[in-house]
């Protein structure tokens, strides 16, 4: 058994600003770090646009920011939330430069803003068109400073440690969490880590589609563990696709082209060239994802063709150059040249609005359970997420959760006696058999009904439909589970089922169309 103060699952902005807070204030206090792949790896590593910041208060406001936000989430967002991180968002901001985060200025040492679709000011803080990447460098590089806050790298969480304190273990306010089990991916081993306090923080589940931005570890883990411990999990039905992903032949991770390209001028078009956003939104371009990403799809179902396409040629270059070189690399390894050819774009998955609730300080509705950033509902996003401010909800979130999180260490009112007393693993028999073919199979079926059927654009009987088809995968992988050793692939499966029932659940609830969540048969 490995015991810890602290026990953080994931490593992106969310749970590395959470714990070094946490070690800022308390030094003393075991701090471990599990994650499932590299210690860099994460959504945040993949963030191209940058941070949402009002930072320019001549021309900028507190009230502008929430009212975009408000906006873009169709009203049905938390406004004391969306109020509490946009007014924390600045201080946040200068703790992420006190670490090491550099983000581009100009000539006069202001920050170069950038503006994004549904934000009616500059207030984009970026580094390039990486700035994720450059906050887990500086995030990373502080961590590896403190002596008391380990990582442990290709560590899977399979399930947390919870213990019921009633008879009715439906109710989730009765459950406390006790760490977790974990897969150790390289020596097989599973181990048990207790902890007084766990964060989840394991960032969406875009795999759960066949397209998607997100990296490959996106599957939706954090999301679906706690739902298999009871917690609340909700709104699971406002998922956000990016309108523009790079066309691609092949299912999986898409690269990403920015919506600041848009902001900077870039213009959609159809795939013979016909401009085609006035005729669904006066914003045209810089309309919310939502509208983009079904008018999109929408000239996609009545063309036939496979993708549109994003006109950059009449750019800045330099200007291009200099705020998107990732992308224009990226754009001419795949033989497209921007400054000569449009880009070809699809919208693919890119962000989860719901999943696990939490309140302002982060704490979830098991006991002792803290969760951050993506994987969550916080309240912020509403029914569709305003560009860039999923960063700016894991640092504030973080912040928070560290507060509250020292607060309770400092109490120690903890049950030593059922921290002490969990048990190890059960295994239930040996297994032997690993189905690595059915794992594929499964996952690949899974993907293609979520696309086919729980998209965009959604109908009542198609979610019918995808509800007993999901039935019959999940019953599949749920004897695979039974029969098979344990492994990252059968984990992934079996968490991706669970989160595809809660989208079809959530979906099949809704009595009218709100944001990032359209079905045709409501009005």
């Amino acid at each position: 058994m490995i015991s810890t103060d602290v026990l953080v699952i994931g490593s992106g902005i969310s749970g590395l600003s959470y714990a070094i807070k946490v070690t800022e204030q308390m030094p003393a206090a075991k701090i471990i770090i599990v994650t499932k792949a590299d210690e860099d790896e994460s959504n945040t590593k993949y963030a191209q646009g940058g941070l949402a910041v009002v930072t320019d208060f001549s021309n900028d406001n507190f009230r502008k920011h929430i009212d975009d936000t408000m906006y873009a989430g169709d009203g049905a967002n938390d406004r004391s939330i969306v109020e509490m991180v946009i007014k924390e968002g600045p201080q946040r901001l200068n703790e992420l430069v006190a670490w090491g985060t550099q983000f581009d200025r100009n000539k006069k040492g202001d920050y170069q803003l950038g503006r994004e679709g549904g934000h009616t000011e500059n207030r984009i803080v970026h580094h390039k068109d990486i700035t994720g990447l450059e906050i887990e460098r500086a995030l990373l590089e502080t961590i590896e400073k403190s002596d008391n806050i380990k990582i442990l790298s290709y560590h899977y969480v399979i399930d947390l440690i919870t213990q019921h304190h009633i008879e009715d273990v439906s109710e989730p306010d009765n459950t406390t969490c006790y760490g977790a089990y974990v897969l150790d991916e390289i020596t097989k081993e599973i181990k048990k880590i207790t902890a007084k306090i766990t964060l989840v923080a394991t960032g969406g589940a875009g795999h759960v589609y066949k397209n998607t931005t997100n990296p490959i570890i996106a599957t939706g883990d954090g999301i679906a563990f706690v739902h298999r411990a009871r917690g609340k999990v909700s709104n699971m039905q406002y998922i956000q696709f990016h309108p523009t992903a790079l066309y691609s032949n092949l299912d999986g991770m898409l690269f990403l082209i920015s919506e600041a390209v848009r902001g900077d001028g870039a213009k959609l078009k159809t795939k013979r060239g016909q401009p085609f956003m006035y005729k669904y939104d006066p914003r045209e371009e810089l309309a919310s994802r939502d509208i983009v990403a079904r008018a999109i799809d929408n000239e996609l179902k009545v063309s036939g063709d496979d993708y549109v396409t994003l006109d950059c040629t009449q750019m800045d270059q330099d200007k291009f150059l200099n705020h998107f070189p990732n992308i224009y690399e990226k754009c001419k390894e795949e033989g497209i040249d921007p400054f000569l050819e449009p880009i070809p774009v699809v919208p693919a998955c890119h962000y989860f609005m719901g999943g696990i609730e939490i309140d302002k300080d982060g704490q979830a509705s098991i006991h002792n359970l803290f969760s951050v950033g993506e994987c969550t509902n916080s309240g912020l996003h509403g029914a569709n997420r305003l560009a860039s401010n999923s960063l700016l909800e894991g640092l504030v979130f973080g912040h928070n959760a560290a507060i509250k999180t020292i607060e309770l260490l400092r109490q120690d009112d903890f049950n030593y006696e059922d921290l002490s007393a969990v048990p190890d693993w059960d295994e239930e028999g040996t297994k032997v058999i690993e189905e690595m073919v059915m794992i594929s199979y499964l996952r690949k079926q899974l993907q293609e009904l979520m696309s086919d059927m729980v998209g965009i654009v959604r109908s009542d009987f198609r979610l019918e439909m995808a509800l007993n088809k999901q039935t019959e995968i999940f019953e599949a992988v749920k004897e695979l589970y039974n029969y098979s050793k344990l492994s990252p692939e059968l984990l992934e499966l079996r968490n991706l089922t669970h989160v595809s029932y809660r989208i079809i659940k959530d979906s099949m609830r809704m009595t009218e169309n709100k944001g990032s969540f359209f079905n045709k048969d409501l009005k």
